[in-house]
């Protein structure tokens, strides 16, 4: 049953009692590894970080405002504290003068924003260039890459005085078997004839000559712009920048309960009730089926499993021929993400559990370090220092969204990046902004103007009893495309 509801009453919020709003302040849940958004019907209420490099090397958090612990009256809430969520106020505060307050159900950033790549890439959703041109035809595709540029852009300025350990110089996607190449060229020809970017091919003997010795390689295509980042110390970074700004952010804060009455949103935190004109929702893969009518069965969580490894000595450096600090995936479906870290640590990571419930299986640690042994053989023993894994917000049309999708109700949401949310996410941000201040309709791309889609046909997948299902969907899924990227 949706939590929201259009009533005629008086435009009284909700009450919260003290020892609710006592309870806030103090509560504080320990990690749980098998947190599942389709499942569970809240994040948590002050959970601590997964255990992931990025949290336990950024340094201590920056301070907060603290749970909320009475009503608010505010002009503008958004939920979620992650890179989208903070970069929608720096630009609402920034480009508006609007001062946001954001609330956080667990600890700051505590959802994909500390259990990422670090990657930030020159795209938005799963799609390839070419598979925007069959989608949307050569014009839309034409402005869409134009915005990931802008994105790109957006995201440099905004890490331009934040020390997140940048490591720029492009992006390597490596071949991970002969066949695909030929696949890979065309997509380079496209870029450089018909983007004007600058996509280089690469064969094999220079990959591992030049760039790194995986030894799965048979080529890449070098891409201009990526750069890697400390996931963390970018987090915090922008919260910093939001609070130097004026923005209030509120962690521990949950939200149990929304309502709507006269176009006016009632927040219901532990704490107390916020009162907002105005609402973005800026969840990502941990968007609860509860949280609002207009998300239920619009996202497609999907886990993915990192680690990151002891420093490597020079040897084992040289034994993988690590010349390269580059972002780095490769051509699987379910593909893998991978590069050397600023502390000689090699990170990787890809697909996981289907369920929250079978993460912490050790099965798929064991997974990820047989293919980071494939990649690098002389890794085989290394230890492991961190293993983690979180979800990632996949839309069912494997592009983002970024809309008002009721325009009666001032509800707007960033959500469905597919993986692609370190640098997207801060464009996201930008747009979401403009859409909060009342200038998203100049904005006329289709992930501006449409909602989340449906999977399938929509009575069955509105169906409370469906969510379970898309996991049976998805095992299959898995299976034929590791068929189609290991065999066929």
């Amino acid at each position: 049953m949706s939590l929201v509801m259009e009533q005629p009453a008086a435009d009284v919020p909700p009450k919260v009692t003290s020892t609710q709003a006592q309870e806030s302040t103090q509560a504080k849940e320990r990690y749980d590894p098998k947190y599942d958004p389709l499942k569970d019907k809240s994040p948590g209420h002050g959970k601590e970080y997964a255990p992931t490099y990025w949290v336990d090397t950024a340094g201590a958090p920056p301070e907060d405002d603290g749970p909320i612990t009475s009503d608010m009256d505010v002009d503008v809430a958004i939920i979620g504290s992650g890179y989208t969520g903070l970069s929608t106020a720096i630009h609402l505060a920034e480009m508006y003068g609007i001062k946001a307050i954001v609330i956080e159900a667990n600890r700051m950033s505590w959802g994909c924003s500390t259990r990422n790549g670090g990657q930030a890439q020159c795209a938005s959703g799963r799609l390839k260039r070419s598979q925007w041109i069959e989608r949307w035809g050569l014009e839309t595709a034409l402005k869409m890459h134009r915005e990931c540029i802008d994105g790109m852009n957006t995201f440099k300025s905004l890490i331009k005085d934040i020390d997140c350990d940048p490591q720029p110089g492009g992006h390597l996607y490596v071949a991970h078997r002969p066949k695909v190449m030929a696949t890979l060229e065309k997509e380079a020809k496209l870029l450089r004839d018909t983007f004007d970017y600058d996509a280089q091919i690469l064969d094999a003997e220079t990959v591992k000559r030049d760039y790194v010795c995986d030894q799965e390689a048979a080529g890449a295509m070098h891409e201009p712009e990526g750069i890697g980042i400390h996931a963390g110390k970018l987090a915090f970074g922008y919260l910093r920048k939001a609070r130097a700004l004026g923005v209030k952010v509120h962690p521990a804060s949950p939200v149990m309960g929304w309502e709507t009455r006269n176009g006016v949103h009632y927040l219901k935190t532990p704490g107390g009730v916020v009162k907002a004109r105005s609402v973005g929702v800026c969840t990502g893969g941990y968007t609860s089926q509860g949280l609002h009518s207009e998300l239920k069965n619009r996202l497609l969580p999907v886990l993915s499993n990192s680690m990151v490894t002891r420093p490597l000595t020079q040897d084992e450096i040289a034994a993988c021929n690590f010349k390269t600090n580059q972002v780095i995936t490769d051509t699987r479906i379910l593909r893998h993400y991978y590069r050397l870290l600023p502390d000689n640590r090699v990170q990787i990571g890809t697909r996981s559990a289907i369920s929250g419930k079978n993460a912490p299986e050790k099965k798929y640690e064991d997974m990820l370090r047989a293919d980071l042994t494939r990649k690098f053989p002389s890794l085989d023993q290394i230890k492991i220092d961190y293993s983690w894994w979180g979800w990632v917000d996949v839309s069912h049309d494997m592009m983002p969204r970024i809309y008002q999708p009721n325009p009666k109700q001032s509800i707007f949401y960033a959500l469905g990046y597919g993986g692609n949310g370190v640098m997207y996410s801060a464009q996201a941000g930008k747009r979401l902004a403009q859409w909060i201040a009342g200038e998203g309709h100049k904005l006329d791309l289709p992930i501006f103007e449409s909602k989340l889609p449906f999977p399938n046909v929509r009575e069955v997948v509105e169906s409370e009893m469906f969510a379970p299902f898309r996991r049976v969907g998805q095992q299959f899924l898995y299976q034929w495309y590791s068929l189609k990227d290991e065999v066929l």
